[in-house]
């Protein structure tokens, strides 16, 4: 009987590998920068994210807009992506290859769990994303699939929360209290760090609700200074993406809880 060479140990054991190993992936494009002329095609961006640990464990949000030049592509992309059951990605850039990204991610958690009877460890799991930004780095010289990308869990073997975020080259870093990347940033990181320094409570104090209110206000804010955040929609109704990893894992906030916290402390 034929050993596919993935099992026989001649091969790629890794998922992404053994996709390119059959011809079922492209390869990595060559990393070879765009001179001379600039790309006709203006790629769409999804902005902002952001992830902060709070009493149980870490929130993640994100704003809806994404955005192709000065033009609004969509008001309600979806830049919060769950892995596993307690792993969070979060995606800042080009949306074709971020959710490529995370689809190839929860393929190789889910094929390491399948094959080897057990869970990838924290750090297989944060090294998998570097790889896949690395193989990215052709995209990213031709200006056209910058990611730049926070990964968010809950170490269930330590029972602590961790937050990583990374360059688009792959680099990872992992976050003391908070992290947030996408144009509008540098107004949220004002705010987490103004709220974990200077307020009643730092950010690892807050009660869920609490640290809620704390993100639909990071997000308007930045939504103020930058275009390409879309904050809260009050009209449309339109609220940011939140999710909480916890020890049991995963909620994502309905809408509708968060339109009435927003109404209730943040509405004029």
């Amino acid at each position: 009987m034929h050993t596919p060479a993935a099992l026989s140990g001649n091969g790629p054991t890794d998922f992404p590998g053994i996709l390119r190993h059959h011809g079922l992936a492209p390869q990595p494009p060559a990393h070879t920068p765009v001179t001379g002329h600039h790309s006709p095609v203006t790629p769409t961006h999804a902005t902002t994210i952001l992830a902060f640990k709070f009493a149980d464990g870490v929130l993640v949000a994100g704003d809806r807009r994404a955005t192709a030049g000065n033009v609004i592509m969509y008001d309600r992309a979806d830049k919060v992506l769950e892995i596993d059951r307690h792993s969070l990605m979060a995606i800042a850039g080009v949306p074709a290859t971020a959710w490529e990204m995370a689809r190839v991610l929860e393929h190789s958690f889910h094929f390491f769990r399948r094959t080897q009877l057990a869970e990838m460890s924290l750090e297989g799991k944060v090294r998998a994303l570097s790889k896949l930004l690395r193989d990215n780095l052709g995209l990213v010289l031709q200006g056209v699939g910058v990611v730049v990308p926070i990964f968010a869990t809950f170490d269930t073997a330590a029972g602590i929360p961790r937050v990583y975020f990374y360059d688009p080259m792959g680099a990872q870093f992992e976050a003391a209290d908070f992290a947030a990347t996408g144009s509008g940033s540098p107004a949220v990181r004002a705010v987490l760090h103004h709220e974990n320094t200077y307020a009643r409570k730092p950010l690892r104090k807050l009660k869920a609700p609490e640290a809620v209110l704390l993100a639909l206000r990071a997000l308007d804010t930045a939504a103020e200074s930058d275009s390409a955040t879309g904050g809260v929609d009050r009209r449309a109704r339109v609220f940011p993406i939140v999710k909480l990893i916890t020890r049991k894992g995963i909620e994502t906030l309905p809408e509708s809880k968060l339109a009435r916290l927003y109404k209730a402390n943040l509405a004029d």
